[in-house]
């Protein structure tokens, strides 16, 4: 799992391969964000699927450590770590694994209830830095998050699309097996720039939410 400045920096090198139209390079690099098959995909839906990636990754590892470490100190901060860790190991079905890793994925979707959340308002205050306007985040988060199959990654990418102005979700390939997923948000498909653009968004969010976890931990403090 990617932190803060890693997410960053790979969405930062995805969006200069996309913009220097260099396919095969951002095809290959796309496996450091996320578990999509890249092999069929053109450069919007590079650029989406490393887009719909900064969103989900920006509140699984970067807001829902701080609110952990905000909340429960060095050991909620560990210990969220610990399970999220897990849960990308053995949370994901398989064909031959369908109820493995069952419990690791409902702790994790527990666990990131209130930090996704937190993304996905922190995106939308966060979305005139990137061009964006707050209600337009709020409208896509509210509209189309239940679409995605995630109840945690429905905000947070909804909210980001929204922000952003562009349309996420559609179909996935996952190891050769098609996932068809809503559409969140509306505008166009995201590009190059659009992707650079969720990276800055990423950062934002990250900021806005260390000081909301900052405040908690002080006001526990006294």
């Amino acid at each position: 799992m990617l932190g803060g400045t890693g997410l960053a920096r790979e969405g930062d090198v995805m969006a200069g391969h996309l913009q220097s139209g260099d396919l095969s390079a951002a095809r290959a690099r796309l496996g450091h964000l996320c578990g999509r098959d890249a092999t069929e995909l053109d450069g919007t839906g590079l650029a989406r699927a490393a887009t719909e990636s900064i969103a989900e990754n920006t509140s699984d590892a970067v807001v829902a450590p701080l609110v952990w470490g905000g909340i429960a100190g060095l050991p909620g901060l560990l210990g969220y770590r610990a399970l999220n860790t897990l849960d990308a190991m053995v949370g994901h079905r398989s064909t031959r694994y369908e109820r493995f890793g069952w419990a690791a994925a409902r702790a994790d979707d527990v666990a990131n209830l209130v930090p996704s959340r937190l993304s996905a308002l922190a995106a939308a205050l966060a979305a005139p830095g990137v061009g964006g306007r707050p209600g337009g985040a709020v409208r896509a988060w509210r509209r189309d998050a239940h679409r995605h199959p995630s109840p945690n990654a429905g905000p947070v990418e909804a909210a980001f699309a929204g922000a952003l102005g562009v349309r996420l979700g559609g179909t996935n390939v996952y190891g050769g097996r098609a996932e068809n997923r809503g559409t969140l948000g509306d505008g166009p498909s995201p590009s190059a720039s659009d992707l650079g653009r969720s990276v800055r968004l990423s950062r934002l969010v990250g900021l806005v939410s260390l000081g909301v976890t900052a405040g908690v931990a002080a006001a526990r403090r006294h």
